[in-house]
């Protein structure tokens, strides 16, 4: 018996240590060094003040912002602890009184707006936490945030283009617009002190 103890209890204490100890340690000190931003959560600073991260949406409702997706997470938007989708179907009809009611929103923040609302601004991902949203979803909330700020539309183009992310080598996914990194560079142009 003690014969086979030993060497199970050694292989026992020698791999937590390289699995529970060890792996993690350089795993954490690569990404530390290699990543530190991704490290730290992505997280967006601005005069010393966490913003949010870039890989969690965040809820707008400001006229003057851009809105993200919308999140099924309960009990508030964009809850990373409820990470997940609505998991309504298609025939669900709780799933068109949110859509019908994610275009009045829309539709009564910009009502001079008479395009298709692209349906990432009135259905939720997988996440629930999407932090991006398609270039048409900027386009179409373009007009209303130029509006609200002020600014003429090609400023806000601008922006746009610069916080679309295109696709990875170039073939990889599709653009897409991070909205947290869209409404820091807004306030930053127009010199707001805070999102939301």
């Amino acid at each position: 018996m003690k014969n086979i103890l030993r060497p199970a209890l050694v292989l026992f204490v020698a791999l937590s240590f390289l699995t529970g100890l060890a792996y993690p340690l350089l795993v954490t000190g690569l990404a530390q060094n290699l990543f530190p931003a991704q490290a730290h959560g992505s997280l967006m600073v601005r005069d010393g003040q966490v913003l949010g991260s870039s890989l969690i949406g965040q809820h707008f409702t400001d006229p003057a912002y851009f809105w993200g997706r919308p999140s099924a997470t309960s009990p508030m938007a964009n809850n990373a602890a409820a990470s997940g989708g609505s998991n309504l179907g298609p025939m669900n009809p709780a799933l068109l009184d949110a859509v019908t009611a994610r275009v009045t929103a829309l539709r009564a923040a910009d009502p001079g707006n008479t395009a298709a609302v692209p349906v990432d601004l009135v259905t939720a991902s997988a996440s629930g936490l999407d932090p991006h949203i398609s270039p048409a979803a900027a386009q179409y909330q373009l007009d209303r945030v130029a509006k609200a700020r002020q600014l003429p539309a090609q400023v806000v183009q601008g922006l746009i283009d610069q916080a679309t992310q295109r696709p990875l080598l170039g073939l990889l996914g599709e653009p897409v617009v991070n909205v947290l990194q869209l409404n820091v560079a807004l306030d930053a142009h127009s010199g707001h002190a805070s999102l939301h």
